[in-house]
């Protein structure tokens, strides 16, 4: 069992970045919503409290239940968790006479402190509260102060409970990663044993035992997190992981049989479906993207259970569900309104009656890879940039016709080369071509044309959450316009898309 930091969530945007920078430093942490406490608490060296939108005065803001937690197990409270512990101990909180977001330093740091040891004075942290700590009760030490915070950090005496007004787990507090480090290394006394090999050898082994002769089956989908999924199987369980690869006629040019090729090569038992008649067919008419995106899920759904039950006994379903899936859907703010149909397997219908088997289920995006790499899979199938389940179906606005597909995947064909010929495939997080519902006027030779928009899109991310347009050289998005309106035929203007998420979302639908 591993040890483990407990994180409890009050819902802040910023939760999941304190749990990526633990796994940073080799420590195994989970996310859990502040009302959800695990029972067990036997592998727990530690718990963090997160921030949060809520203020401790709301009425109904959150409370969490820790009497099975302090003073028996390293506590930190970030933000909203540090003033729940000074409100909740008999502290004064109130609304701060000068709000303070963004970088702040430190000007007082108590070098004593285990928390604060190695800190530098004034260095810079990163600050987001609407709510100060005035006053803190009589066995509360002052451990850091900022010029406008007196109580930036606290420890309570004759415990291993701290409190910290700022957030070390964002970029901008600079020397937050050394405070984490102090937390989980010296304070909760964590081994950092957390790494891509360890992670391999105890999920294969827990994978052959629970498993053991049973047969697997699994959808890929030439992306990532499939992929590296199928291989942690594949050394479990070998032959008995049966991997379906469905074309569903949105792929990427040439992508089925390149993709196939590369499984082969890698030992994988799969079988390749040509199903993409019918998608096309099923998709006639259709042009609203949750729409689309359910036509698409069901034709799969039907498509892989027809192939599935082809297979003799099968017990399990295997799904390349990553962490990030996992907190979103018991998120301490319940699941989002709409979590778009494209992002897993998912849903498979209760009539399958296979149990889920989900191996990289507590991994985040950046971390599948690197077990990938341990694992030494191929770089092509690692650095390749996301590429939703519906492929090229929520890439052309409006109905999807054959003749759309074609004219998208010889565009994006040209674009995603490009990257390559010019060595900036890498250097980007995503890249994509969206085909528009709109024609333009446009003029080759000596006639008039009314064809097709294309807008190009590429991004910087690190797990999709945010992400940035991507500032490509001029001199290429030259190069890659005239090439796509010189080769493609029906297309005659390209634009490029400089909008970041948030507002807007990677996608277009």
């Amino acid at each position: 069992m591993n040890e483990t930091i407990l994180i409890l969530d009050f819902g802040s945007q910023y939760t999941q970045l304190i749990a990526r920078r633990l796994r940073e430093l080799n420590v195994y942490c989970e996310i859990h919503p502040f009302n959800k406490i695990p029972n067990d608490l036997s592998a727990v060296k530690g718990v963090i409290l997160s921030g949060s939108p809520f203020s401790v005065r709301d009425e109904g803001s959150p409370v969490p239940e820790l009497s099975g937690i302090r003073k028996k197990l390293p506590l930190l409270g970030i933000c909203y968790g540090a003033q729940f512990l000074a409100r909740h101990d008999g502290g004064d909180v109130q609304p701060s006479k000068i709000r303070e977001y963004g970088r702040a330093n430190l000007g007082f740091i108590d070098g004593n402190s285990k928390l604060m040891h190695g800190i530098s004075l004034n260095c810079q942290v990163w600050m987001s509260h609407g709510d100060t700590i005035l006053n803190i009760p009589e066995n509360y030490e002052i451990i850091s102060s900022t010029e406008s915070v007196k109580v930036a950090g606290f420890k309570i005496s004759g415990e291993e409970t701290y409190g910290i007004q700022f957030h070390p787990e964002v970029y901008h507090s600079t020397e937050g990663s050394m405070l984490l480090k102090n937390y989980v290394v010296d304070i909760c006394g964590c081994r950092q044993e957390w790494t891509a090999d360890s992670f391999v050898e105890t999920s294969v082994d827990s994978l052959r035992k629970k498993l053991r002769n049973d047969k697997v089956v699994l959808g890929l989908s030439g992306g990532v997190d499939s992929s590296v999924a199928a291989i942690l199987l594949h050394k479990a369980i070998g032959k008995n992981l049966y991997c379906i690869f469905v074309d569903n006629g949105l792929l990427r040019k040439n992508e089925f049989a390149e993709v196939l090729h590369s499984y082969k090569d890698l030992g994988l038992n799969v079988k390749g479906v040509d199903a993409s008649d019918r998608f096309l067919d099923a998709l006639k008419g259709v042009g609203e993207p949750e729409k689309k995106r359910k036509v698409i899920g069901n034709t799969f759904i039907d498509v892989f259970d027809h192939e599935a039950h082809l297979i003799e006994d099968v017990k399990w379903l295997a799904q390349g569900t990553i962490y990030p899936d996992v907190i979103e859907s018991v998120s301490v703010k319940g699941p989002s309104a709409t979590i778009k149909s494209h992002h897993n397997v998912g849903g498979l219908p209760d009539f399958m009656k296979l149990k889920i088997v989900e191996p990289l289920n507590a991994l985040f995006k950046d971390e599948v890879r690197r077990i990938g790499r341990s694992m030494n899979m191929p770089g092509f199938i690692l650095n390749r940039h996301p590429f939703p389940g519906p492929g090229l179906g929520i890439r052309i606005l409006g109905e999807v016709t054959p003749e759309k597909v074609r004219v998208l995947q010889e565009v994006d064909h040209i674009f995603i080369q490009g990257l390559r010929d010019d060595n900036l495939y890498d250097k980007v997080w995503q890249s994509l071509a969206v085909l528009l519902p709109v024609s333009s006027v446009g003029v080759m030779g000596d006639e008039r044309t009314y064809e097709n928009v294309v807008a190009l899109r590429a991004v910087g991310s690190t797990d999709g959450m945010t992400a940035d347009w991507s500032h490509l050289p001029y001199e290429f998005l030259s190069k890659i316009s005239n090439k796509i309106i010189n080769q493609v035929k029906g297309v005659n203007r390209v634009v490029y898309d400089i909008s970041s998420k948030p507002p807007s979302t990677i996608e277009w639908e």
